[in-house]
């Protein structure tokens, strides 16, 4: 008897394009992981926690990640705070929030005091005024590193209106140096308006 032709023609599923690749990290998981973004973190730990979360861990995709952090800055509080308590309540709740919320600021706070002690007595030298602008240049340069890396969902979804939202807020921040609030407070609903319209534009 011929095989069902009907079975060998079903497609073997294959996994979901463009969603998370790990399990949802424990508390002591995301513990560890936010304590090593925010001792590696000099400058700043945003690079070091996308870097973390979306290439490493494999917890959240580029997108995913994109849209946690744009939500975290309409959040009172800094954005990586925000974005390490969210992070850690939608996988294990509160207590993964407090567990991810420890482990960001709890070494680094331990460290800052010893190293507030040094500087005191050696704030002064030369030599160290050279080191801490060669970390505040590095800085910068991973900072700007990270922005393009963010951007990379919108360019792959060509999604030019994104794009143009992005650079209208960067001009209208960064260079006109408008004030904060008041960009946002345009720039929102209208970024809003404009996804609403584009989804429920009939696709062909």
């Amino acid at each position: 008897m011929p095989p069902d032709s009907s079975l060998a023609a079903v497609p073997v599923p294959g996994p979901a394009p463009d969603t998370p690749t790990s399990p949802p990290p424990g508390l002591i998981a995301l513990f560890v992981a936010f304590a090593k973004m925010s001792l590696a973190g000099f400058g700043g730990v945003l690079v070091f926690a996308r870097r973390a979360i979306v290439e490493q861990h494999g917890w959240m995709t580029a997108e995913e990640f994109n849209e946690t952090f744009a939500l975290c800055h309409f959040l009172p509080g800094p954005n990586i705070v925000n974005l390490t308590v969210v992070f850690g309540s939608r996988f294990r709740g509160i207590a993964g929030g407090i567990a991810a919320f420890t482990g960001l600021l709890g070494p680094p706070t331990v460290i800052m005091v010893i190293l507030a002690v040094l500087y005191r007595h050696f704030g002064e030298v030369e030599s160290l005024r050279r080191v801490l602008a060669g970390v505040s240049c590095a800085a910068v340069g991973l900072l700007v590193s990270v922005i393009f890396r963010m951007m990379t969902p919108l360019v792959k979804k060509r999604d030019l209106v994104g794009l143009i939202v992005l650079a209208a807020v960067f001009v209208a921040i960064g260079i006109a140096r408008l004030p904060l609030a008041a960009v946002l407070l345009v720039a929102i609903p209208v970024s809003i308006a404009i996804t609403v319209l584009v989804r429920r534009r009939p696709t062909s």
